[in-house]
């Protein structure tokens, strides 16, 4: 839905079209020494999910035109699912390095000590901010603030609720915000961009939309409704052609500054479409003729649209060359001319010849994926393997496709050139074994009692449940039912809660020793009887009884315990040691450290 500031810029830009060539851009600003980065990703949307990509449906005359002034790389890749590609994207590694596995259970955690794009950034004299979904941990200090962003508006988790009106996190403090969060976050992001400085600026715009739950305003979907698309296909394209907007929002806003002409705009996704879980190939929506989707390594699953645009610098054109999410950190330190350490170990390489210069060949190389959720508990090199050099693709360790000639990976290879297999397997062996020796492929524990952030609610996603408890949450299009989850995902909580020895518990370390103070997060909507515990740390074990009708069916602080605690790894633990039949639930455990 347009608002009225909408359409007084459409009249702008009939005047003044970030479209128009460099020499026609005016604007009193001076070019600064090093330009300005403005790094948009999306959630979700497929490589297909543009009309340049031959999409008779959607429309997307913003992102279009942004390809057509671009150098575009049409094998670019990320990784099968959102946690993984940001990872690889901040920091130039592979993200099991970093620590990042999945998108929950602890998995999405990238290890504070990493070194990323913001925090680099910094150091060259950046204004750095994060506007839109982060989804590389939710504990101090693995969160933006904490990470090299001096500026953040958003939600920590893999997707939030709300995208009307939403409640987002600013710099620490959750406020109420007005609108549509897509809508928002380019508000935002544009008055970073616009703020009067002598420094350049770094603005990461990390939109969750076409995430679930699916809300937009009916506005954006009836047209696709009434020509007979589905319903989850018309919201997604709808969220899109909203992004499509956001994105013309900007860049015309830029021009009209002048700050486009010294300001690198990079467009790309964090992974391919999700359909559903596990559709039909013929079930799922256009993607341009690529196979599979979400969480897998064939092309429908890695491989997005990404546009690089910088006025004056790089000429327009298309590259078939294979470019990744590894690169992006090395070639923006390129452009600024950055030499980053060796003790970094960046896996990715610099895109600078082929932005420089069409021509341009860059070194041969292998890229790697490895993502399969059957395999996060107890690693494995297959199924979710895939090594590709040149044209040619291994997947799983016995299948070769040549993708250039097979965009849809319908033909294997394998039998005809086994040698070509042998040695991409040979190298995705040594690559995996290198990178399982780096951290042992472990996720990271929780840690409490940091200065920056007190109290820490513990989420019962990176807890692990015992007995009848169930992870409820969210769930549907557009959020509107409750169901359950095996494992969990973030914003969910816990219930069935039913019989002695129902449990849920935390692997945390305290980093600092001192008096801390444990709560429950709770509510009951049959508070009729009294609901006896067990709260355990380390094997210290303390009863703790819930009085009847002391609980409703809004969440409520309990007061557990308080008790000094040394620095290390502990698990805390809540248990059942009577059965209830009440309608109990968990929210989280809240651990604070008291004042000496």
């Amino acid at each position: 839905m347009k608002s009225i500031s909408d359409s007084l810029l459409i009249i702008i830009v009939i005047l003044t079209t970030w479209q128009c060539t460099p020499s026609e851009v005016t604007g009193s600003n001076k070019i600064a020494p090093n330009p300005n980065i403005l790094l948009i990703l999306t959630d979700d949307m497929g490589f297909g999910d543009v009309s340049s990509s031959g999409n008779l449906i959607i429309s997307t005359p913003n992102l279009d035109k942004l390809a057509e002034k671009s150098v575009r790389f049409n094998y670019f890749y990320v990784s099968p699912v959102c946690a993984p590609t940001r990872a690889s994207l901040l920091t130039g590694r592979y993200h099991q390095r970093t620590g990042v596995r999945s998108v929950t259970n602890g998995y999405e955690t990238m290890d504070p000590e990493e070194s990323t794009m913001a925090e680099i950034l910094k150091l060259q004299g950046y204004r750095t901010a994060l506007f839109g979904k982060w989804h590389l941990g939710e504990y101090y200090p693995s969160v933006p603030n904490a990470q090299g962003f001096d500026e953040y508006l958003g939600f920590r988790t893999g997707h939030t609720n709300n995208y009307f009106n939403p409640v987002l996190e600013h710099n620490g403090k959750y406020i109420q915000n007005q609108g549509y969060i897509t809508d928002i976050l380019t508000d935002k992001a544009m008055s970073f961009m616009l703020e009067k400085s002598p420094d350049p600026f770094f603005c990461y715009l990390a939109y969750n939309a076409p995430h679930t739950p699916l809300q937009i305003d009916s506005s954006w979907i009836n047209y696709h409704l009434e020509n007979g698309l589905d319903e989850r296909t018309a919201r997604i394209y709808g969220m899109i052609e909203n992004i499509d907007q956001n994105v013309g929002r900007i860049l015309d806003t830029l021009v009209f500054k002048g700050l486009l002409q010294n300001t690198m705009v990079i467009f790309m996704s964090d992974n391919g479409p999700i359909n559903g879980w596990q559709v039909p190939q013929e079930e799922m929506r256009y993607n341009a003729g690529l196979r599979d989707q979400k969480y897998t390594v064939y092309e429908g699953g890695i491989r997005t649209q990404c546009y690089w645009l910088w006025n004056d610098h790089w000429k327009p054109t298309e590259t078939d060359q294979i470019a990744a999410h590894i690169d992006v950190l090395p070639t923006i330190m390129g452009v600024l001319g950055v030499d980053l350490p060796s003790t970094l170990n960046i896996d990715g390489i610099s895109l600078m010849p082929i932005l420089e210069n069409e021509s341009a060949v860059l070194p041969e190389r292998i890229f790697f994926e490895k993502f399969a959720l059957q395999t996060l508990g107890e690693p494995a090199s297959f199924p979710g393997g895939m090594a590709r050099k040149g044209p040619w693709k291994m997947v799983n360790g016995k299948d070769l496709y040549n993708v250039l000639e097979d965009r849809g990976e319908q033909v294997d290879l394998s039998q005809k050139y086994p040698d070509i297999l042998s040695e991409l397997n040979a190298a995705y062996d040594n690559w995996y074994s290198d990178i399982a020796d780096d951290r042992g492929l472990k996720s990271i524990e929780i840690t409490l009692g940091h200065a920056g952030e007190n109290p820490v609610y513990l989420q019962p996603h990176h807890g692990k449940a015992y007995g009848n408890v169930e992870f409820w949450g969210n769930r549907g299009l557009v959020g509107e039912r409750t169901g359950t989850h095996p494992s969990g995902v973030d914003g969910d909580w816990t219930g069935s809660w039913q019989t002695t020895g129902d449990a849920i518990e935390w692997n945390v370390r305290f980093v600092e020793a001192g008096t801390y103070a444990f709560k429950l997060l709770a509510r009951d909507h049959q508070p009729r009887k009294k609901i006896k515990l067990e709260f355990s740390l380390n094997g210290n074990i303390w009863e703790q009884s819930i009085p009847a009708n002391s609980l409703t069916s809004e969440w409520k602080e309990l007061e557990l315990n308080t008790s000094p605690v040394t620095t290390g790894p502990y698990m805390l633990k809540i248990s059942l040691t009577e059965d209830i039949t009440s309608k109990f639930e968990i929210r989280a455990m809240v651990v604070e450290k008291l004042p000496l």
